[in-house]
């Protein structure tokens, strides 16, 4: 396993090791003890999928409280995975990290807990697992405007988004209540 660190510190890019043949190829895309030894020592409590068509945008997304760390991988297609530093306190607050997770990349996005995320499709389909350390809690989970200008994001060009209106009408991260935000520890 390849661990490459981002330009958030705290978010990793992980390249499990694939063993591959003739007949295809096995992948193990979590170990407790491997990813604790490259910094995720979580437990993940709750698995989903989602599938989406090319220019769906899902996110910004935070849950807080109960915020929720997540492991990200493209199981089918590509996506610019995205995300953004929420920790009131952080000397990174506001900054962001975008990556291309493809199914033939293998690669997986660890966006820790404080964290926006979100991911734009680029592919015609994608199909998107991700773990998460806390459970869905729909009561705690806002959006933040996926094209806010202070935070800035460079989303790939040519791929106009499809939106969910929550995420559509989201605020910008600066009209957020401080204490709706989770801090730096």
């Amino acid at each position: 396993m390849k661990i490459t660190p981002t330009g958030l510190p705290e978010v990793l890019l992980i390249e499990p090791r694939v063993f591959g043949d003739e007949r295809g190829f096995f992948i193990e895309t979590w170990q407790q003890q491997r990813y604790a030894e490259a910094g995720v020592g979580r437990e993940f409590v709750q698995d989903n999928m989602a599938y989406s068509r090319r220019g769906a945008l899902r996110g910004l997304h935070i849950q807080h409280p109960h915020a929720q760390g997540k492991l990200v991988q493209a199981l089918v297609g590509e996506v610019f995975d995205v995300a953004v530093d929420a920790r009131f306190g952080s000397p990174r607050f506001g900054h962001w990290v975008g990556v291309r997770l493809t199914a033939d990349g293998r690669q997986q996005l660890w966006v820790p807990e404080g964290f926006l995320h979100g991911y734009l499709v680029t592919s015609a389909e994608a199909l998107i697992s991700y773990k998460c350390t806390d459970l869905y809690h729909p009561e705690t989970q806002f959006s933040v405007r996926w094209d806010d200008p202070d935070i800035g994001i460079n989303w790939p060009a040519g791929v106009p988004p499809i939106l969910a209106e929550k995420d559509r009408d989201a605020p910008l991260l600066r009209e957020i209540d401080r204490t709706a935000l989770p801090e730096m520890p």
